[in-house]
């Protein structure tokens, strides 16, 4: 080989090696959680990766249904939990949207792609709304934490967006959590309504859906970061925790807050399933949600209180 030649491949080589982590098509990708360790690593961005299904799948001690906008704590939420309760070592949580859970938990099972699940829950955590339609499946229910809204764009924010009345622009993009499964799209158009009147509601929720400037998500804890994340969206309404936590991340995203005059409140509960296989393990861990330490680590992802 000549040695120009030979020294071309290597520059190429070296160039490939010195991409900036901007080039990588699947640099954001999830999952953003810490992978469990032991076994063979096979996430492949792109093909293999199934972030919402966390922890131990096989013969679990506690499986809990968990609304997936609060996955961001589970790191720290479960090395806790276990540190307390060390009898239980092997826990599966999902963290599929609280329509979906609850979808699961009615027909005994969820397919994703090749796999069949059909685990019941010990536990199910949701937002208001959809845990109490689920009322009559739960031993009880604890009210353990709070959220409101808020705008996520590109860092920079290079659309200027300022208010929800912006979300209703011609020019710009929206990622929106589709109502019929994600509890949060109902609570958004409350605050469309409140920003803008019905008008502004039916303009992001048809008139854009219709002319695809408004992306109705299937999964919107994940989907939302990510289109704006690789510019496919110029902004998403977005649960308060959620921006925050990308940016904890150091993810090139902007928090917009919205006004409390337009903006809701949601409350965090769930309780243990009647049917719960594992029914001391459920109560263990909704106490622990309860206890000092759950609640801390909750506060640090960006999450309020309860109401006392």
């Amino acid at each position: 080989m000549k040695l120009p030649l030979l020294t071309a491949l290597l520059m190429s080589t070296l160039s490939t090696q010195a991409q900036p982590m901007a080039d990588k098509p699947h640099r954001y990708d999830p999952p953003w959680n810490e992978p469990p360790t032991g076994g063979v690593s096979f996430t492949v961005p792109g093909v293999d990766n199934v972030p919402d299904l966390y922890g131990d799948i096989v013969n679990p001690q506690l499986v809990v249904f968990m609304g997936g906008n609060q996955f961001m704590v589970l790191d720290e939420l479960l090395t806790a939990f276990k540190k307390q309760y060390p009898a239980y070592t092997r826990i599966f949580v999902e963290t599929l949207p609280p329509g979906i859970l609850a979808k699961q938990m009615n027909s005994g099972s969820i397919v994703i792609g090749n796999m069949r699940i059909d685990h019941q829950p010990d536990v199910y955590l949701g937002g208001k709304k959809r845990v109490e339609e689920n009322r009559d499946k739960l031993n009880g229910i604890v009210t353990y934490a709070r959220n409101k809204l808020a705008i996520m764009v590109r860092k920079g924010n290079p659309k200027q967006v300022k208010t929800l009345n912006d979300l209703g622009r011609a020019d710009l993009r929206v990622s929106m959590p589709n109502p019929a499964w994600e509890g949060i799209g109902g609570r958004i158009e409350e605050a469309y309504v409140k920003a803008g009147g019905d008008a502004l509601k039916s303009a992001i929720m048809q008139q854009k859906v219709s002319d695809k400037t408004t992306f109705l998500t299937q999964i919107h804890h994940r989907q939302t970061p990510m289109r704006v994340l690789y510019d496919q969206s110029d902004a998403g309404p977005v649960w308060y925790t959620e921006a925050f936590y990308q940016q904890m991340l150091k993810n090139p995203v902007d928090l917009v807050p919205i006004p409390d005059n337009h903006n809701v409140v949601a409350e965090y509960m769930g309780g243990v399933v009647k049917t719960a296989p594992h029914a001391q393990a459920g109560a263990d861990f909704v106490n622990f949600l309860m206890s000092p330490t759950g609640q801390a680590i909750y506060k640090k992802y960006g999450f309020m209180p309860p109401k006392l």
